[in-house]
């Protein structure tokens, strides 16, 4: 079944900040692929470097590791927050995303605010297996 994030009216979903090199796959629309650096990421969206910048309002797929397995996501792509060199911040919010796809991003979530709130680093965010 697919689950659909819907944002808390009044409060913003909990965002994580990833220290480590976390890479996401990206889909677009017309089916080219590109790939990402995840920046930030939480239960409705996230945050991507990208090497370019995105059409805002523009459909992608989203897909990245953690420990508790792989995230596949639907998302609309926001507008670029800041450019780097070489590169663009931009954030997306998840449109569609699987329940089992949730739960593993949901159960990632919950084990890096455990560990930081121990002053502990978390790995559950890897590109590395």
């Amino acid at each position: 079944m697919t689950h659909f994030p819907q944002p808390h009216p009044t409060r913003r979903a909990s965002r994580v900040q990833l220290g480590d090199t976390v890479l996401a796959a990206i889909r677009l629309e017309d089916g080219r692929r590109t790939k990402a650096k995840l920046e930030s990421i939480s239960v409705t969206g996230g945050l991507l470097q990208l090497p370019e910048s995105l059409g805002q309002g523009e459909f992608v797929e989203v897909a990245f590791q953690t420990q508790a397995g792989p995230v596949h996501g639907m998302a609309e792509v926001l507008s670029p927050t800041r450019r780097l060199p070489g590169g663009v911040l931009q954030p997306f919010r998840f449109v569609a995303i699987e329940d089992d796809d949730h739960r593993r991003l949901r159960t990632s979530l919950e084990h890096v605010t455990a560990r930081s709130s121990l002053g502990m680093k978390s790995t559950a965010f890897s590109s590395r297996r």
